[in-house]
């Protein structure tokens, strides 16, 4: 099950109270004020955790709370501070306030660590309050409260090279030929209900991470189907890989609408690099030539059965180097164009 989304309760804990106590010694019977502080309440952290790859714990626990400080006590001991509890969550995770939306900070690595609600400070005890001219005070501070507030946890994917296809454009198939992954496929649209990730292995210890997010329709970006959980997936990814199957009437025109979906979404998304790659290559007879498709903005264009495996190891070597070029400073993408076409 892939858990995307989800809702968790935090509270810190409250500090400790100070103490209102006066020395008593044998030979000392008024030796002054000697309560200590409170100890802080323990604060709630979200970090990064590399062993987890969706959201599914917070389904079953929503509420997460951090002890308080212990109370101050006599000959000035200050009361022990609480341990600060950390909730795990994937990298790629946003944090987000909600009740006001407010973005309280994006986990993109494992360990990154963002305190989510900050815990009490721990009271005064009467000692603090002790002058010249004060010299018995029995004046103490409570402790603070610590912060309470709903979160929403957002994870978004990090993979190398997102699949862009509409529903039954073989992006399942095309991903459990490239690497390990064993998504659901079938010949009924929406197969694929949650993003799919793998690693595709080549020689020389080379490898990418490749994502098939569930199939776009029109009207995506506006959350049509499944659009906006497909679409906040896929802004994550380095490049993007556009899939149109060759048994579609009108090539042009489906690349053209999925090029639309992922403009009318988000502008920076729509200029990720990306390549064209034309599936079910396997349905043309053998001595067809493959048919042209107008798309100026594609770095490139290449034909690839994954039901066949036609194309497949091509395939992987074309992905692995447009997303060298795309990391690259020195080799942009525009190079890699140049040097594929040659």
């Amino acid at each position: 099950m892939f858990i995307d989304r989800a809702v968790v309760r935090v509270t810190a804990g409250t500090g400790g109270s100070g103490a209102s106590s006066f020395a008593r010694f044998k030979y000392k019977p008024k030796g002054g004020p000697d309560g200590g502080d409170g100890g802080h309440g323990g604060s709630v952290y979200v970090r990064g955790d590399a062993n987890l790859a969706t959201l599914l714990d917070y389904r079953y626990r929503n509420a997460w709370k951090a002890e308080r400080g212990e109370h101050g006590r006599g000959k000035t001991q200050t009361g022990a501070s609480s341990a600060d509890v950390y909730l795990p969550v994937p990298a790629g995770t946003l944090v987000r306030d909600a009740d006001s939306g407010e973005l309280l900070g994006e986990v993109l690595r494992p360990d990154d660590v963002i305190l989510v609600a900050k815990g009490g400070r721990g009271g005064r005890g009467n000692a603090r309050f002790a002058t010249s001219t004060h010299q018995a005070p029995r004046e103490w501070e409570p402790g603070e409260e610590g912060e309470d507030r709903s979160i929403e946890l957002v994870l978004k994917l990090i993979a190398d090279v997102g699949l862009v296809g509409e529903p039954n454009a073989g992006k399942s198939t095309l991903l459990s030929v490239m690497s390990a992954a064993r998504p659901k496929i079938a010949d009924y649209p929406f197969t694929t209900l949650e993003p799919n990730l793998g690693v595709v292995g080549l020689s020389g210890h080379r490898s990418f991470v490749l994502a098939d997010i569930p199939g776009i329709i029109e009207g995506a970006h506006q959350g049509k189907g499944l659009g906006l959980r497909f679409l906040q997936h896929v802004e994550r990814t380095r490049v993007l890989a556009y899939l149109i199957p060759l048994d579609s009437p009108d090539l042009d025109a489906v690349y053209h609408r999925l090029r639309h979906e992922i403009r009318e979404y988000s502008e920076t998304l729509a200029r990720k690099a990306h390549v064209v790659l034309l599936t079910k290559r396997d349905l043309l007879p053998t001595d067809d030539t493959v048919p042209s498709i107008v798309a100026p903005d594609a770095a490139g264009i290449l034909a690839v059965s994954g039901a066949a495996g036609t194309g497949v190891e091509e395939g992987k070597e074309y992905l692995w180097k447009f997303v060298e070029a795309a990391k690259s400073e020195e080799a942009p993408v525009e190079a890699w164009r140049q040097e594929a076409e040659d």
